[in-house]
């Protein structure tokens, strides 16, 4: 900063000593820049729909939105924040206790401007677009379906997050940006925009790309059919559900039908989809890619997760994104190896105590999500996990998150000082996604039946994901009890609950518990009841509170709404 200051000030003396004798000395051309029109060739279209893609992976660890970890995760009852405590990174602390979040966090403000500026780069890709000729630039339609699907997977953040934000797409001048509304649509027609774009790239885009990491067909209809899902729960002004819209659940299950025509299927093994070496696997069907070692500087690591790694002399820092007890407990399971809907959290699973998860049977996706101390961290039986590496466990517990994280002798692994970082691809829908999406669609139109396999063919992944769960003796991490669904008593109501707990098992800590909650209407139900029993466990959860109506989306920045001059409108209760 100093050095910065310096030469400023340099400058600023340079400028007066020339004084204003002679005027032509500022009437340089500029060398490094491009005026507008030059950047409407197909060459330079070409870069803008990469910088596009850019943006997807451009988080940093006070703001992510790659895992949405403090959003979907902390929010939600499945991990506490972690770190050094509560005033570490404090937004994300207001995040989890709900009570003390406010409207205006900076963090927040910068959530809703890095995904503008995804939504932004999309629509310059668009306008250049729409203005070349199909002679011009052949592959026209396909740029402009991966355009749109970017500026969909930014809107579709904002939207789970917000709920209610501006539409703004290429049609409207950046200087008219602050006259569009946040409320000018309303919450059915905002799902309608962004479900536009995803159908406009699923009818444009190929089955199969030439390059990997761009979206295809079938990423299209995914994110599609999750679209739908989310927006057949219709909810009013105040937040609640008040119905479910069987057209479109039909047209999920249409959609995931016809991704599981192209190819996908689950991996042999769970742990696969968070190995750097399951990178862009039959599984994954969209991936944001990160690189090292690709002629920059420190490379294009995962930033959004680098908080997230344990306190030990092979990683440095910094323990954040611990699970929560409540999670932990939910791995229990029963006689036949099913889940324990009711009573999981009754007892705990102790982290001071390994022989708890000896006595206790236990879904194997438990040692693959979460580092308990005696267990092998990231399947490397010679690397255990210990009780040291926790930052402050008097505040978090000594549990931590291990999906988004690499071994340090993963040739993906990067020191970013003081955090540490990894190329390993981030996956933003994978198959196992659409298949729940597909299932549950299925138990809500009461064809509870037709959901049962999908969910045990789930269920029985699971059940064979356990060769890396070993220690140095060749001996189960943990005792492993895993079973099937039976189709005796199979209720629609019963699969529901299934459907649910399968959903927060499957997909622990990978950002989507919170906005599972919200659309399936029980957020402030479930948090609530999470809090009186976790804030006996945790003291610095003693005051927190979920209240409903107001906390299933976060605030619209107060710096927003100021730059609107006070057109956009607050969401409800805050």
């Amino acid at each position: 900063m100093k050095s910065i200051k310096t030469l400023a000030l340099a400058c600023s003396l340079l400028s007066l000593s020339f004084g204003c004798s002679d005027k032509k000395f500022l009437e340089v051309d500029p060398t490094g820049a491009l005026a507008d029109e030059e950047l409407n060739t197909p060459a330079n279209i070409e870069k803008q729909v990469i910088a596009a893609y850019s943006q997807l992976g451009n988080d940093v660890y006070r703001t992510p939105y790659t895992s949405m970890w403090p959003y979907g995760n902390v929010r939600a009852g499945d991990a506490y924040k972690g770190g050094g405590g509560t005033a570490d990174v404090d937004a994300f602390h207001f995040y989890e206790t709900f009570a003390f979040n406010r409207v205006d966090v900076g963090n927040t403000d910068e959530l809703w401007f890095l995904l503008y500026i995804g939504v932004s780069r999309a629509n310059d890709a668009l306008r250049r677009l729409d203005a070349v000729s199909d002679a011009a630039m052949p592959n026209k339609a396909v740029r402009q379906g991966e355009a749109r699907f970017l500026r969909g997977h930014f809107y579709f953040l904002l939207k789970e997050v917000f709920k209610r934000v501006p539409y703004i797409d290429q049609s409207v001048a950046t200087k008219d940006y602050a006259t569009i509304s946040n409320v000018a649509l309303s919450n059915d027609a905002l799902w309608g925009k962004i479900a536009d774009d995803f159908r406009f790239a699923a009818a444009n885009l190929p089955a199969v790309q030439p390059e990997i990491g761009r979206a295809t067909k079938s990423a299209a209809q995914a994110y599609l059919a999750k679209t739908l899902l989310y927006q057949a729960y219709t909810q009013n002004d105040n937040n609640a559900v008040t119905g479910i819209d069987p057209a479109k659940l039909t047209e999920v299950v249409a959609l995931c039908d016809q991704v599981s025509t192209a190819g996908y299927a689950l991996n042999a093994d769970y742990a696969t989809n968070f190995l750097t070496v399951g990178d862009n696997s039959r599984e994954s069907v969209f991936a944001i890619q990160f690189s090292r070692n690709d002629g920059t500087p420190k490379g294009r690591t995962d930033r959004g997760n680098e908080l997230n790694y344990p306190m030990n002399p092979d990683y440095g820092c910094c323990s954040f994104h611990q699970p929560s007890q409540n999670l932990v407990n939910a791995y229990k399971t029963d006689a036949q190896g099913l889940p324990l809907f009711t009573t999981f959290n009754n007892s705990d699973l102790r982290a001071d105590i390994p022989a708890d998860f000896q006595a206790n049977a236990v879904d194997p996706r438990l040692d693959h999500t979460v580092a308990i101390p005696s267990h092998p961290y990231k399947y490397d039986p010679t690397f255990v996990f210990q009780n040291s590496w926790v930052r402050v466990p008097q505040v978090y517990g000594y549990f931590m998150s291990m999906k988004e994280n690499v071994l340090p002798s993963d040739p993906s692994f990067q020191k970013n000082p003081p955090f540490m970082s990894t190329s390993k691809n981030w996956t933003v829908i994978r198959y196992a996604d659409v298949l729940l999406w597909k299932a549950e669609a299925l138990i809500e139109l009461n064809r509870a039946s037709e959901a049962l396999p999908i969910i045990n063919q789930i269920r029985q992944r699971a059940q064979n994901s356990t060769a890396r769960l070993r220690n140095s003796a060749g001996q189960p991490i943990s005792n492993y009890r895993i079973g099937l669904y039976p189709s005796s008593g199979w209720t629609q109501a019963y699969a529901r609950e299934a459907l649910r707990f399968e959903r927060r098992l499957e997909f622990a800590m990978e950002g989507y518990r919170f906005f599972d909650l919200t659309r399936w209407g029980i957020a402030a139900t479930y948090m609530n009841t999470y809090f009186s029993v976790e804030k006996n466990k945790r003291q610095y959860l003693a005051t927190a509170n979920f209240t409903a109506g107001r906390d299933e989306y976060m605030p619209i920045p107060l710096n927003q709404i100021n730059f609107s001059k006070g057109l956009y409108k607050q969401n409800t209760g805050w």
